[in-house]
């Protein structure tokens, strides 16, 4: 019997986030230097760093995790899926640009789905790298199943979603979710996800929420930026194209921050319902997890993350990432009992390298 058929066995569990937040300010400054002066080539070492920190202050029953990534290993990463897919995608779009429109749209349409499949799987392997370097008591995690399969489902939802116009969208990525946190593994205790726990939380009603201001708020962004572009066509000479100036830039950037705060207040009750919903749904032995937030927490929290990473120029992510983990990780509830003593470490020791993928798109989780 594996150790997640033992039921009612264990002890409960208990986590917490006892980083300090204002030595990530030191942190901040120190990479943010770091990568001024090496073209940003330092930025590999200095997520592993901020992982380390962030890990070794997340207890679990008291005892910190451990976080055994090496920057090396997200470097050759990021050269791996800058050299099978950056270049080769580069050379497809310049190269299509020297055939017809019809040759051109046949060439680049297979190359853009091919994206949505690879950026599938960068998902699945950044989750599967972070849970291989992730360790407690010295065992490690990892994640069950195959990046290519994640990627293909990837692209098939991200099709449905788009031919519904957003609509299969909160069910795909709630199954997505699931894939991932029900393939995970400690050791030889195997996490589950319930997909029918995860639907108790109703997320529609808050995404149809978000679909409808987000869209009446697109509709006058675009308004908006035809209006400005009339009245520079008018200010202009005849026939001649618009030039832009300093204050159509200016206008153009407000506009687009005025938006992207619109589109995160108006989907916050969806996000903070997302959230609650994954949580919901996942299991391992007898424990199952409630995340307490609420959409006003998520707009406080992604409002003021936005602020400080705007206003620094990008240099205080650190600060952010500690305290979105500290906000995450006090607001989730564990219940129920899991044997963590009879959990036997397994002899895979996971990839070689980095999420290089999940880098090159921007969709590394931390």
């Amino acid at each position: 019997m594996s150790v997640s058929e033992a039921d009612g066995a264990g002890a409960p569990l208990s986590i917490s986030q006892r980083g300090d937040t204002a030595s990530f300010l030191g942190l901040s400054l120190k990479n943010s230097l770091l990568n001024i002066v090496t073209l940003s080539l330092y930025r590999f070492w200095g997520k592993t760093e901020i992982r380390r920190r962030i890990w070794s202050t997340t207890l679990i029953n008291g005892e910190p995790l451990e976080y055994t990534g090496r920057g090396m290993e997200l470097f050759l990463g990021f050269l791996f899926a800058l050299l099978i897919v950056g270049l080769p995608f580069l050379l497809i779009v310049f190269g299509a640009q020297l055939l017809g429109p019809v040759l051109a749209a046949l060439v680049t349409l297979p190359a853009y789905l091919g994206l949505l499949f690879l950026f599938g799987f960068g998902v699945f392997t950044a989750f599967r790298y972070l849970a291989s370097r992730t360790s407690w008591r010295g065992v490690r995690w990892r994640l069950r199943g195959s990046p290519g399969d994640y990627g293909v489902t990837y692209l098939g939802y991200a099709l449905l979603s788009a031919i519904t116009l957003g609509w299969f969208w909160p069910a795909a990525s709630r199954r997505l979710s699931g894939r991932l946190w029900g393939g995970l593994t400690f050791g030889d205790l195997h996490f589950a996800f319930d997909l029918d726990a995860a639907r108790r939380e109703k997320v529609y009603g808050a995404y149809a929420l978000g679909w409808v201001i987000v869209a009446a708020a697109y509709v006058l962004f675009v308004a908006m930026m035809m209006s400005v572009m009339g009245a520079a066509v008018q200010a202009g000479d005849d026939g001649a194209p618009p030039v832009p100036d300093t204050g159509m830039f200016v206008t153009v950037y407000i506009a687009a921050i005025v938006f992207a705060v619109a589109a995160a207040v108006a989907f916050a009750p969806y996000t903070a319902a997302a959230l609650r919903s994954v949580a919901a749904g996942v299991k391992v032995g007898d424990a199952r997890f409630t995340l307490t937030v609420t959409w006003l927490e998520i707009v406080w929290l992604s409002l003021s993350n936005f602020a400080l990473v705007l206003v620094s120029l990008g240099f205080l992510l650190p600060f952010v990432q500690i305290r979105t983990a500290r906000f995450v990780v006090s607001r989730l509830r564990p219940s129920g009992n899991v044997d963590l003593d009879r959990v036997a470490q397994t002899p895979d020791t996971g990839p070689r390298t980095g999420e290089g993928l999940a880098d090159a798109f921007g969709s590394s989780v931390i």
